[in-house]
This record gives structure tokens, C-alpha cells and sequence, in this order.
């Protein structure tokens, strides 16, 4: 079957956040599923299959890290809807059932791919003993996500501290039950973005991952409150980096980006 390798949130080959896809006729066992993500070795890989026409979502939809099954993934369906419609696989809007609820999306007509999202809640909560020593930098303050996405947000200082993170990733594993993002907003007002951040999830065998779709579904409604505007640019990664555009809709939120297509080729097993 054909697999393919799918830089997601960038333009160019070689940044962003880079997905397997596989489209399939259905899914098979989870424990394949498991072995070929952990192949791949990614942060996600997903894995699709057309539904029955008439219901309320149009293919199926899971992601996988290298160790666990995760319930919410925006990279890896940007790619997977890069794929979609690269190859002719599917036409106009697609909606995808997942673990999440019906997720939407949609190309744009510059060639970008909008998600459509819910929206995380965010509960605010004192600073964790131990997390500023985890991250080696001062935290500002601290809130939680929603269940599905189950991360902590930390935001720090300034931008500059946010890119200089060297975080002790092992100390990390202790405070949220998928990973820790940190964000700042970003030091030059005109520079193309609106903030930044980082997002590490080591349990799932992650150290960092470079842009991460679902994390700004939380990072959106914090920094429009902030702000006071509802769309919003996000710039995000250290090695890799790649740009998300948000737009807040109420208990949904809209992410825009690009995809690239790097390695096209035959899974035999």
C-alpha cells in the first residue's frame, strides 16, 4: 500500500511538522497500526478509510504517535487532507470521524487546507511545584486544557526565552497527561505572527513536537483574549519550525496552513 511522508504547517519540504499517512480500505488490527507508526516513528502517523456515503462523516480518521493512540491530532489531518486531495481521493470538504468528534476540512482557494476544530476550554491553576525546574525559566501562569487535548499551557516571559527552552524532558513527564506547550507572545508586533511557542510530549515519546495543530485550539482562545482579536498567527517550533493561522468561531476553532508532500513510496508489510 502506499504511504507518504507530509510536512504539514509549512510550504516547504524539510520544516514544519512532517505526518505518515496511510489510506486504507479499512482499518486494521491496532496493534499493525501501532508497529507501522512505530516504523515510521514520527510524531503521528494517520491512517484513513472511506465511509459509507449519506452518514455524517465522510472517512475515518486515527493518528498514532511511535507508543499510543492519541484522541486529537492537527498535523497529521492537515496532511491527511493534503493527501485527500493531491491524489483525487476526495473532492470539496471532507469531515473526518474521530476519536474527537466530526473534524472538518476544507482547501482554501491559495492552496492552504482550513480545519475546523472545537474549541479547548481553559482552567486556570497555580503554578505546578517543580514545573519552573522542569523548564529551566520562569512561568507567568499556568492553565489546563481540555480532556481531548490534555496539555499544559505555560506561559513564559518573553519570546526569547520560549526559543532558548532547554527543558529537562524526563522532569516533564510528571505534569499533564499528553505534554507541556509554552508560549510568549511574540516581540515584534509586525514580524508575521502573533505568538509563539514550543510543545513537548515525552511520555507519548515526543521529545518536541515541531508545530502542533491541536495545541492551538487552546493557544487561539488564550492569546484572543489577550489580544482582542479572534484571528490570529501562530509561529511555533525550535529546530523546526512552521506557522498556524487561527480563527475563533465560537466553541470552534479554524486552522489554516500549508502541506508538502516529501516521500511518496510502498509500504510492503
Amino acid at each position: 500500500m502506499r504511504i507518504r511522508i507530509v510536512d504539514a504547517f509549512t510550504d516547504r519540504p524539510f520544516s514544519g511538522n512532517p505526518a505518515g499517512v496511510l489510506l486504507l480500505d479499512s482499518f486494521p488490527d491496532d496493534s499493525w497500526l501501532q508497529k507501522v507508526a512505530a516504523e515510521v516513528n514520527l510524531s503521528e502517523t494517520a491512517f484513513a478509510h472511506p465511509l459509507p456515503p449519506g452518514g455524517e462523516a465522510d472517512w475515518a480518521l486515527r493518528w498514532f504517535t511511535p507508543t499510543a493512540e492519541v484522541d486529537m491530532c492537527g498535523h497529521a489531518t492537515l496532511a491527511t487532507a493534503h493527501v485527500l486531495r493531491t491524489t483525487g481521493a476526495a473532492d470539496g470538504p471532507v469531515r473526518f470521524a474521530t476519536r474527537s468528534g466530526v473534524l472538518g476540512a476544507a482547501a482554501d482557494p491559495d492552496g492552504g487546507v482550513t480545519l475546523d476544530f472545537p474549541t479547548s476550554s481553559l482552567t486556570p491553576l497555580p503554578v505546578p511545584d517543580g514545573l519552573p525546574e522542569a523548564l529551566g525559566a520562569e512561568v507567568l501562569a499556568v492553565h489546563d486544557t481540555a480532556a481531548h487535548i490534555g496539555d499544559l499551557i505555560a506561559e513564559l516571559r518573553d519570546e526569547a526565552a520560549v526559543r532558548a527552552l532547554a527543558p529537562d524532558l524526563a522532569a516533564l513527564t510528571a505534569h499533564s497527561s499528553r505534554g507541556v506547550v509554552v508560549t510568549a507572545r511574540a516581540a515584534d508586533p509586525d514580524g508575521g505572527y502573533d505568538f509563539v511557542s514550543r510543545a513537548f510530549f515525552p511520555s507519548l515519546g515526543i521529545d518536541e513536537d515541531p508545530v502542533t495543530g491541536s495545541a492551538h485550539t487552546a493557544l487561539a482562545p488564550y492569546w484572543s483574549a489577550r489580544i482582542g482579536r479572534d484571528e490570529l498567527t501562530g509561529f511555533q517550533g525550535g529546530a523546526r519550525t512552521g506557522l498556524v493561522r487561527t480563527r475563533l468561531r465560537g466553541d470552534r476553532t479554524l486552522l489554516t496552513g500549508r502541506a508538502v508532500t516529501v516521500i511518496d513510496g510502498e509500504l510492503h508489510a
